[in-house]
Protein backbone atom coordinates (compact mmCIF):
# COMPACT_ATOMS: atom_id res chain seq x y z
CA UNK A 1 0.00 0.00 0.00
CA UNK A 2 1.53 3.10 -0.76
CA UNK A 3 1.66 6.08 1.73
CA UNK A 4 -0.02 9.08 0.95
CA UNK A 5 2.45 12.43 0.46
CA UNK A 6 3.09 14.47 3.61
CA UNK A 7 3.46 17.95 2.46
CA UNK A 8 5.86 20.29 3.68
CA UNK A 9 2.66 22.28 5.23
CA UNK A 10 2.33 19.05 7.54
CA UNK A 11 -1.23 17.28 5.54
CA UNK A 12 -2.01 15.00 2.65
CA UNK A 13 -3.90 17.86 1.47
CA UNK A 14 -2.37 19.35 -2.13
CA UNK A 15 -2.13 22.83 -0.89
CA UNK A 16 -1.69 24.14 2.51
CA UNK A 17 -5.53 24.94 3.87
CA UNK A 18 -6.29 27.88 5.79
CA UNK A 19 -9.21 26.06 6.82
CA UNK A 20 -7.30 22.83 8.75
CA UNK A 21 -4.93 25.36 10.12
CA UNK A 22 -8.31 27.85 11.57
CA UNK A 23 -9.58 24.28 13.19
CA UNK A 24 -5.87 23.33 14.65
CA UNK A 25 -5.68 26.53 15.58
CA UNK A 26 -9.13 26.40 18.20
CA UNK A 27 -9.36 22.94 18.33
CA UNK A 28 -12.86 23.11 17.31
CA UNK A 29 -14.98 24.48 15.19
CA UNK A 30 -15.18 28.51 14.73
CA UNK A 31 -17.84 30.14 12.63
CA UNK A 32 -17.14 33.36 11.23
CA UNK A 33 -19.76 35.92 12.00
CA UNK A 34 -20.19 39.02 9.63
CA UNK A 35 -21.19 42.38 11.27
CA UNK A 36 -21.49 45.46 8.91
CA UNK A 37 -20.34 48.38 10.95
CA UNK A 38 -22.07 51.16 9.10
CA UNK A 39 -18.36 52.39 7.32
CA UNK A 40 -17.74 54.01 3.73
CA UNK A 41 -14.61 53.70 1.51
CA UNK A 42 -12.53 57.09 0.57
CA UNK A 43 -13.23 55.96 -3.04
CA UNK A 44 -16.54 56.52 -2.19
CA UNK A 45 -16.82 59.97 -0.30
CA UNK A 46 -14.82 61.91 -2.42
CA UNK A 47 -11.53 61.87 -0.55
CA UNK A 48 -10.02 59.51 -3.33
CA UNK A 49 -12.99 59.73 -5.61
CA UNK A 50 -16.83 58.46 -6.09
CA UNK A 51 -18.65 55.55 -7.16
CA UNK A 52 -16.42 53.31 -5.25
CA UNK A 53 -14.61 50.16 -7.11
CA UNK A 54 -16.32 49.79 -10.49
CA UNK A 55 -16.97 45.68 -9.77
CA UNK A 56 -18.46 46.17 -5.95
CA UNK A 57 -21.96 46.17 -4.67
CA UNK A 58 -20.87 45.17 -1.17
CA UNK A 59 -24.98 43.91 -0.88
CA UNK A 60 -23.49 41.41 -3.04
CA UNK A 61 -21.54 39.17 -0.16
CA UNK A 62 -23.02 40.87 3.24
CA UNK A 63 -26.27 38.49 4.84
CA UNK A 64 -29.11 40.32 5.09
CA UNK A 65 -28.72 40.17 8.76
CA UNK A 66 -26.12 42.56 9.06
CA UNK A 67 -27.69 46.10 8.50
CA UNK A 68 -25.59 49.08 9.94
CA UNK A 69 -28.99 50.44 12.09
CA UNK A 70 -28.58 47.74 14.26
CA UNK A 71 -25.89 47.38 16.93
CA UNK A 72 -22.65 45.57 16.78
CA UNK A 73 -23.98 42.84 19.38
CA UNK A 74 -27.57 42.38 18.20
CA UNK A 75 -25.69 41.70 14.46
CA UNK A 76 -23.68 39.30 16.16
CA UNK A 77 -26.78 37.29 18.59
CA UNK A 78 -28.31 37.24 14.39
CA UNK A 79 -25.52 35.99 12.53
CA UNK A 80 -25.39 33.37 15.53
CA UNK A 81 -28.41 32.38 15.64
CA UNK A 82 -28.58 32.28 11.59
CA UNK A 83 -25.15 29.70 11.96
CA UNK A 84 -26.46 27.53 14.07
CA UNK A 85 -29.72 26.65 12.10
CA UNK A 86 -26.56 25.43 9.58
CA UNK A 87 -23.82 24.66 11.72
CA UNK A 88 -25.27 23.53 14.68
CA UNK A 89 -21.30 22.41 16.05
CA UNK A 90 -20.17 25.67 15.97
CA UNK A 91 -20.64 27.53 19.48
CA UNK A 92 -17.50 29.61 19.24
CA UNK A 93 -17.41 32.87 16.69
CA UNK A 94 -14.75 35.26 15.40
CA UNK A 95 -16.47 38.44 14.35
CA UNK A 96 -16.14 39.65 10.80
CA UNK A 97 -16.04 43.23 9.95
CA UNK A 98 -16.70 42.77 6.39
CA UNK A 99 -18.60 45.59 4.24
CA UNK A 100 -16.67 48.45 2.85
CA UNK A 101 -13.85 49.64 4.58
CA UNK A 102 -13.81 48.53 7.92
CA UNK A 103 -10.71 50.68 9.80
CA UNK A 104 -11.68 54.30 7.99
CA UNK A 105 -12.58 55.75 11.12
CA UNK A 106 -11.19 57.58 14.12
CA UNK A 107 -9.24 55.18 16.58
CA UNK A 108 -11.59 55.61 19.44
CA UNK A 109 -14.29 54.57 17.02
CA UNK A 110 -13.15 51.56 15.97
CA UNK A 111 -11.75 50.37 19.25
CA UNK A 112 -15.06 50.78 20.60
CA UNK A 113 -16.50 48.96 17.60
CA UNK A 114 -13.88 46.31 18.25
CA UNK A 115 -14.38 45.91 21.90
CA UNK A 116 -17.92 45.65 21.37
CA UNK A 117 -17.68 42.57 19.31
CA UNK A 118 -14.91 40.87 21.41
CA UNK A 119 -16.87 41.52 24.14
CA UNK A 120 -19.64 39.35 23.35
CA UNK A 121 -18.67 35.95 25.52
CA UNK A 122 -19.19 33.72 22.55
CA UNK A 123 -16.60 36.12 20.34
CA UNK A 124 -12.77 34.65 20.90
CA UNK A 125 -11.68 37.28 18.18
CA UNK A 126 -12.64 39.75 14.74
CA UNK A 127 -11.51 39.48 11.31
CA UNK A 128 -11.09 43.20 10.03
CA UNK A 129 -11.46 43.80 6.15
CA UNK A 130 -10.09 46.74 4.77
CA UNK A 131 -7.93 48.65 1.97
CA UNK A 132 -3.83 48.86 2.23
CA UNK A 133 -4.09 52.51 2.07
CA UNK A 134 -6.30 53.15 5.28
CA UNK A 135 -4.42 51.55 7.91
CA UNK A 136 -1.95 53.77 10.41
CA UNK A 137 0.82 52.97 12.54
CA UNK A 138 -1.18 53.77 15.58
CA UNK A 139 -3.86 51.35 14.66
CA UNK A 140 -1.78 48.81 13.79
CA UNK A 141 0.00 49.21 17.56
CA UNK A 142 -3.42 49.06 18.54
CA UNK A 143 -4.54 46.10 17.52
CA UNK A 144 -1.22 44.46 18.09
CA UNK A 145 -1.81 45.19 21.94
CA UNK A 146 -5.21 43.46 21.17
CA UNK A 147 -4.18 40.86 19.23
CA UNK A 148 -1.66 39.34 22.76
CA UNK A 149 -5.33 38.40 24.23
CA UNK A 150 -7.54 37.61 21.10
CA UNK A 151 -7.51 36.35 17.68
CA UNK A 152 -7.05 39.51 15.12
CA UNK A 153 -7.10 39.15 11.54
CA UNK A 154 -6.54 41.82 8.77
CA UNK A 155 -7.61 41.38 5.15
CA UNK A 156 -6.50 43.43 2.74
CA UNK A 157 -8.25 44.41 -0.72
CA UNK A 158 -5.33 43.94 -2.72
CA UNK A 159 -7.41 42.60 -6.10
CA UNK A 160 -4.59 42.92 -8.22
CA UNK A 161 -0.92 43.87 -8.45
CA UNK A 162 -0.86 45.62 -11.58
CA UNK A 163 -0.91 49.59 -10.90
CA UNK A 164 -2.61 49.95 -14.68
CA UNK A 165 -5.59 47.47 -13.36
CA UNK A 166 -6.11 49.17 -10.21
CA UNK A 167 -6.67 52.39 -11.62
CA UNK A 168 -8.83 51.10 -14.37
CA UNK A 169 -11.06 49.79 -11.86
CA UNK A 170 -10.94 52.71 -9.74
CA UNK A 171 -9.55 51.08 -6.49
CA UNK A 172 -7.52 54.32 -5.81
CA UNK A 173 -4.35 52.97 -4.76
CA UNK A 174 -1.51 51.06 -5.62
CA UNK A 175 0.39 47.81 -5.31
CA UNK A 176 3.05 49.85 -3.78
CA UNK A 177 0.79 50.89 -1.02
CA UNK A 178 -0.40 47.18 -0.62
CA UNK A 179 2.98 46.25 -0.21
CA UNK A 180 3.85 48.54 2.95
CA UNK A 181 0.87 47.63 4.45
CA UNK A 182 1.65 44.12 4.77
CA UNK A 183 4.76 44.73 5.47
CA UNK A 184 4.01 47.45 8.66
CA UNK A 185 0.92 44.83 9.82
CA UNK A 186 3.68 41.65 10.01
CA UNK A 187 6.96 43.93 11.79
CA UNK A 188 3.84 43.99 14.83
CA UNK A 189 3.46 40.30 14.81
CA UNK A 190 -0.32 40.23 13.26
CA UNK A 191 -1.65 38.13 10.86
CA UNK A 192 -2.76 39.21 7.31
CA UNK A 193 -4.37 38.26 4.39
CA UNK A 194 -4.52 38.99 0.86
CA UNK A 195 -8.09 39.07 -1.35
CA UNK A 196 -7.39 38.72 -5.42
CA UNK A 197 -9.78 39.02 -8.03
CA UNK A 198 -9.04 36.80 -11.51
CA UNK A 199 -10.61 38.51 -14.84
CA UNK A 200 -10.52 41.66 -14.35
CA UNK A 201 -10.52 43.66 -17.89
CA UNK A 202 -6.73 44.23 -18.94
CA UNK A 203 -4.91 41.11 -16.89
CA UNK A 204 -4.25 37.98 -19.17
CA UNK A 205 -4.52 34.88 -17.80
CA UNK A 206 -0.06 34.17 -18.04
CA UNK A 207 -0.27 37.36 -16.24
CA UNK A 208 -2.51 36.47 -13.28
CA UNK A 209 -0.18 32.85 -13.28
CA UNK A 210 2.88 34.81 -12.89
CA UNK A 211 1.78 36.98 -10.30
CA UNK A 212 1.97 34.45 -7.71
CA UNK A 213 5.66 34.67 -7.57
CA UNK A 214 4.78 38.57 -6.75
CA UNK A 215 2.44 37.32 -3.77
CA UNK A 216 4.78 35.05 -2.36
CA UNK A 217 7.14 38.00 -1.67
CA UNK A 218 4.68 39.57 0.69
CA UNK A 219 4.54 38.68 4.41
CA UNK A 220 1.05 37.30 3.72
CA UNK A 221 -0.63 34.26 5.98
CA UNK A 222 -3.38 33.56 3.38
CA UNK A 223 -5.05 34.63 0.10
CA UNK A 224 -8.61 34.69 -0.86
CA UNK A 225 -9.51 34.50 -5.05
CA UNK A 226 -12.75 35.45 -5.92
CA UNK A 227 -13.65 35.04 -9.52
CA UNK A 228 -14.66 38.63 -11.27
CA UNK A 229 -18.96 38.35 -11.44
CA UNK A 230 -20.55 41.09 -12.94
CA UNK A 231 -23.19 42.72 -10.32
CA UNK A 232 -26.17 44.84 -11.50
CA UNK A 233 -26.09 48.39 -10.37
CA UNK A 234 -22.11 48.60 -11.27
CA UNK A 235 -19.76 50.53 -13.21
CA UNK A 236 -18.14 47.58 -14.56
CA UNK A 237 -21.49 45.52 -15.61
CA UNK A 238 -22.11 48.69 -17.47
CA UNK A 239 -18.83 48.68 -19.20
CA UNK A 240 -19.49 44.98 -20.01
CA UNK A 241 -22.86 45.83 -21.62
CA UNK A 242 -21.02 48.00 -23.63
CA UNK A 243 -17.97 45.91 -24.73
CA UNK A 244 -17.93 42.27 -24.12
CA UNK A 245 -14.54 42.02 -26.00
CA UNK A 246 -12.93 43.86 -23.14
CA UNK A 247 -13.63 40.92 -20.81
CA UNK A 248 -12.08 37.44 -20.38
CA UNK A 249 -14.77 35.44 -18.24
CA UNK A 250 -13.36 32.33 -18.10
CA UNK A 251 -15.65 28.97 -17.96
CA UNK A 252 -15.63 27.17 -14.85
CA UNK A 253 -12.79 24.43 -16.10
CA UNK A 254 -10.39 27.60 -17.76
CA UNK A 255 -11.17 29.25 -14.35
CA UNK A 256 -9.90 26.45 -12.41
CA UNK A 257 -6.90 25.71 -14.66
CA UNK A 258 -6.07 29.17 -13.74
CA UNK A 259 -6.29 28.81 -10.11
CA UNK A 260 -4.13 25.85 -10.26
CA UNK A 261 -1.76 27.60 -12.37
CA UNK A 262 -1.18 30.06 -9.62
CA UNK A 263 -1.77 27.56 -6.61
CA UNK A 264 1.16 25.76 -8.45
CA UNK A 265 3.50 29.17 -8.99
CA UNK A 266 2.52 30.25 -5.30
CA UNK A 267 4.57 29.76 -2.17
CA UNK A 268 3.19 26.92 0.13
CA UNK A 269 3.63 28.98 3.03
CA UNK A 270 1.00 30.65 2.56
CA UNK A 271 -2.41 29.70 3.34
CA UNK A 272 -5.49 29.35 0.75
CA UNK A 273 -8.39 30.52 2.22
CA UNK A 274 -10.90 30.58 -0.79
CA UNK A 275 -10.85 30.14 -4.37
CA UNK A 276 -14.42 31.92 -5.73
CA UNK A 277 -17.18 34.45 -4.77
CA UNK A 278 -20.29 33.57 -4.41
CA UNK A 279 -23.00 36.37 -5.15
CA UNK A 280 -26.88 35.97 -5.06
CA UNK A 281 -28.21 34.79 -8.22
CA UNK A 282 -31.05 38.14 -7.92
CA UNK A 283 -27.62 40.41 -7.85
CA UNK A 284 -26.01 38.58 -11.01
CA UNK A 285 -25.80 40.56 -14.10
CA UNK A 286 -23.26 37.87 -15.46
CA UNK A 287 -24.22 35.66 -18.93
CA UNK A 288 -22.09 32.67 -17.52
CA UNK A 289 -24.16 29.67 -15.83
CA UNK A 290 -21.55 27.87 -13.72
CA UNK A 291 -22.60 29.97 -10.67
CA UNK A 292 -22.28 26.91 -8.15
CA UNK A 293 -21.72 27.03 -4.51
CA UNK A 294 -18.50 27.67 -3.11
CA UNK A 295 -17.55 24.27 -1.21
CA UNK A 296 -18.26 22.71 -4.81
CA UNK A 297 -15.92 24.85 -6.52
CA UNK A 298 -13.05 23.97 -3.89
CA UNK A 299 -14.22 19.82 -4.33
CA UNK A 300 -13.48 19.86 -7.90
CA UNK A 301 -10.41 22.00 -7.56
CA UNK A 302 -9.06 19.29 -5.31
CA UNK A 303 -9.92 16.76 -7.15
CA UNK A 304 -8.17 18.72 -10.32
CA UNK A 305 -5.00 18.53 -8.31
CA UNK A 306 -5.33 15.19 -7.62
CA UNK A 307 -5.90 14.62 -11.64
CA UNK A 308 -2.90 16.70 -12.86
CA UNK A 309 -0.58 15.25 -9.83
CA UNK A 310 0.21 18.48 -8.91
CA UNK A 311 0.40 21.14 -5.62
CA UNK A 312 1.05 24.31 -4.40
CA UNK A 313 4.40 25.48 -4.83
CA UNK A 314 5.30 22.39 -7.42
CA UNK A 315 6.78 26.18 -9.68
CA UNK A 316 7.67 28.09 -6.68
CA UNK A 317 10.68 29.91 -7.17
CA UNK A 318 12.21 31.46 -3.89
CA UNK A 319 13.53 34.72 -5.06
Amino acid sequence: MNRETIYEWGTTRRYNSYADWFTTLFGRRVQKVSVNAGFTCPNRDGTLGYGGCTYCNNEAFIPGYCTPDKSITSQIEQGIEFHRRRYRRADRYIAYFQAYTNTYAGIDRLTKLYDEALNHPAVTGIVIGTRPDCVSAELLDRLAMMARKYFIFIEYGIESVNDDTLKRINRGHDFTASAKALRETAERGLNAGAHLIFGLPGESRTQLAESAGIISDLPLKSIKIRQLQLIKGTVMAAEYRKDPSAFDLYSLEDYLDLVINFTERLSPGIMIDRISGEAPNRLLDDPREWHIRSNEIFRLFEKRLEELDTWQGRLYKKE
